[in-house]
């Protein structure tokens, strides 16, 4: 398919364009579906004149169709999207930044999606319709799945779409997190997937970080000894990766513990355990759920974090090799493979 792209590129680089722009168009339309013609302007950068001609174009095709309560796709607009997917992947290049990643982190699988969820903040919601894209295609009837808290995981529980070929999953925190905003809480990112795929939950309802007395006293609390049991059971395990010093700020860490991570040059978070760019670990928070070791008595676990700003958090976390799938976005991936020949 390079090659092809290759020639179109050289004898039609004016189609090349306009397909590319027209199918961020109808890209955009369908995630935020309806959607008017100013905010779509807005939203993807481009002059609302040229906005409205290809929406013209888009609507005169049957491609769109174009109401009060402002623009959707039509059967035959949702087919276009889905057959040139993979195409567009090719000529953005980001088919290339995948394979560049699996062998640069050691990855079973890597899906990369087009933007810089730093600067756009719908990237974010491709990279968790991209994620449910994954977990369907390899989640099973009866499996469990495991899923941390945080804003990327928010964003994968805000695209979950039911699971018709994985009836009856269960989903559980991957640990305790009470304390946190609502809505990036793992209980609350749990209950919701569960409820949007069709599935069961069960919560645990425990702080983060804990003493060591209340960690000890917690964990022999048969309630959440059974959840525990499940959690360490699940079949699929779903986590973010954060920038350390945001996560550390976002649990109001005490200060003492605030010099330590700043003093150990920790870049990376995930799972309450923080890393240094070599990988180390500088500092962990004692809480209840998974923890490192546990990962490689799972079958699948996805880590799911984009955005330039936290590649240097996702590399510190991989030097440490404990997924099997990394699904980000353009802005991160280019920032990890900068220095590397691609």
């Amino acid at each position: 398919m390079r090659s092809l792209i290759d020639l179109q590129s050289k004898l039609f680089p004016d189609i090349l364009e306009v397909m590319q722009r027209r199918y961020e168009i109808l890209h955009f339309i369908q995630l935020k579906e309806p959607i008017g013609r100013r905010s779509l302007a807005e939203n993807i950068r481009m002059a609302e004149r040229l906005v409205r001609s290809e929406i013209d174009f888009l609507h005169e095709y049957g491609l769109i169709e174009v109401t009060t309560k402002g623009m959707h796709l039509t059967v035959e607009g949702k087919q276009v999207i889905h057959q040139l997917g993979e195409f567009m992947k090719e000529l953005k290049g980001v088919s290339h930044l995948e394979e560049q990643l699996m062998l640069q982190l050691d990855l079973d699988h890597v899906v990369v999606v087009p933007g810089n969820s730093d600067d756009l903040s719908w990237v974010k919601q491709e990279m968790g319709k991209a994620c449910v894209r994954y977990m369907k295609g390899i989640l099973h009837k009866d499996n469990t799945i495991a899923v941390t808290g945080g804003g990327t995981m928010a964003a994968v529980a805000e695209m979950m779409t039911p699971l018709e070929k994985a009836q009856n999953c269960l989903f559980v925190p991957a640990r305790g997190g009470l304390g946190e905003n609502v809505e990036n809480q793992a209980n609350n990112i749990c209950a919701k997937m569960a409820s949007k795929a069709n599935g069961n939950y069960r919560l645990l309802y425990v702080p983060d970080p804990l003493s060591e007395e209340a960690y000890q006293t917690i964990i022999g609390e048969p309630s959440v000894k059974e959840v525990l049991e499940l959690i360490q059971g699940a079949n699929v395990i779903v986590h973010g990766i954060g920038d350390a010093i945001t996560m550390a700020e976002r649990r109001k860490t005490p200060e003492s513990v605030m010099d330590k991570i700043r003093s150990g040059n920790a870049v990376g978070e995930a799972f309450g355990y923080y890393f240094n760019a070599e990988g180390n670990i500088v500092h962990k928070v004692r809480t209840v759920g998974i923890q490192l070791e546990d990962l490689q008595h799972t079958n699948c676990v996805v880590a799911v974090a984009g955005g330039a700003s936290k590649a240097q958090a996702i590399a510190s976390y991989f030097k440490q090799a404990k997924s099997h799938v990394l699904i980000t976005d353009e802005g991160a991936a280019k920032e990890l493979l900068k220095g590397t020949s691609l």
